[in-house]
């Protein structure tokens, strides 16, 4: 199969690549080589440089192509408002650009990288109460060190349950909204021309080559970084926030039988999928797994800060990929995070 990967030169594009490549698959490399991801580099040998938002610009990359693997995205917080015209420009607006050209070329086959984010808070439950749905946690209690989801109804701490994916899609930042906005062109467009979407809701991927204290390092690298300072890593809130941390190489095999699936003979039009271990971890306990394989004689430390607008939990079930796709985790957070103190890393000025 040929495939279009968009956002090859990126940390999981990258990975992606190669595990299609091992599979058998011809890829077609592109990627816009925004400064905030990587700098101001050429891109990688093999890599064409595109923008994304020009639709005529995909012409002759798509044509032959069987399939696209759209990873493509600018990422990162998005907490002020004066990043919603990059965010709409490069992952909405790009989004609709390449299905437009998809439609063009004859090309029906698509895997997007989403992302948990779609989700918000999570799932939560009262042990009284069942299902409650909490508000935006109060500073107040927040400043007093309260950083649990209470419930509406009695007041009780409430207890996560992992998210499946007809879970209610609530965005809470910008970046989450164009993911979401993605899905959602992804699904109109299958609809409209009797494609087939499979949208992996990626969790917190860390490993190999993953950006060094960029908009794209995710909290695993940034406790790297402490650590690689000799210092120790530094834990928000109480660190008691849970998460499911997944290996960059399971997030390449699930985008391959990802592709894979939507060229069946009777695909879905639109499916999503969470791309996640399955073993859920505290933050503070990533720390002291990171801490662990760095051999570096500190021990994290539990600041009791918070940043306004982060989740409590957020936990994914595996049960539908595992069923539908076939994909289930083979690196735990036990054994990848420890060897990702050692991992190598991108520094953000090299290619």
């Amino acid at each position: 199969m040929r495939v279009l990967l968009t956002g090859s030169a990126g940390f999981i594009g990258r990975a992606i690549g190669v595990a299609l490549e091992e599979a058998g698959h011809d890829v077609v490399r592109v990627d816009a080589m925004l400064p905030q991801a990587h700098g101001h580099t050429s891109p990688p040998e093999g890599t064409e440089l595109l923008d994304v938002r020009d639709a005529a610009a995909w012409t002759h990359l798509i044509a032959g192509c069987d399939a696209v693997c759209h990873q493509a995205a600018v990422v990162g917080a998005g907490t002020s408002t004066a990043d919603l015209p990059v965010f709409a420009a490069h992952n909405d607006l790009g989004t609709a650009s390449l299905l437009a050209a998809m439609h063009d070329a004859g090309v029906r086959r698509l895997v997007l990288a989403s992302s948990m984010v779609v989700y918000g808070e999570g799932r939560y439950a009262c042990l009284r109460h069942g299902v409650q749905v909490p508000g935006p946690r109060a500073v107040g209690a927040l400043d007093a060190g309260d950083f649990e989801n209470h419930c509406p109804q009695c007041g009780d701490a409430l207890d996560w349950e992992a998210v499946d994916e007809d879970a209610w899609l609530d965005p809470r930042s910008s970046y989450a909204a164009s993911k979401v906005a993605q899905e959602h062109y992804t699904r109109a467009w299958a609809r409209q021309v009797d494609g087939a979407v499979v949208a992996l809701r990626y969790h917190n991927v860390y490993g190999p080559h993953m950006p060094r204290d960029t908009p794209y390092s995710g909290v695993a690298a940034i406790f790297r970084s402490s650590l690689e300072r000799r210092e120790p890593p530094r834990v928000f809130e109480d660190g008691g926030q849970v998460r499911d941390f997944v290996h960059v190489s399971d997030v390449a095999r699930a985008n391959v039988l990802a592709l894979e699936a939507v060229t069946e003979d009777r695909p879905p039009q639109h499916a999503a999928y969470n791309v996640c271990s399955g073993r859920p971890v505290i933050i503070q306990g990533v720390a002291e797994l990171v801490t662990r394989g760095s051999h570096v004689d500190v021990a994290p430390v539990v600041t009791g800060q918070y940043r306004l607008g982060d989740v409590r939990h957020i936990v994914a079930s595996p049960a539908r990929a595992a069923a539908q796709l076939g994909f289930v985790a083979r690196v735990g957070p036990e054994t990848g995070l420890p060897a990702f103190a050692e991992d190598p890393l991108r520094d953000h000025q090299l290619v």
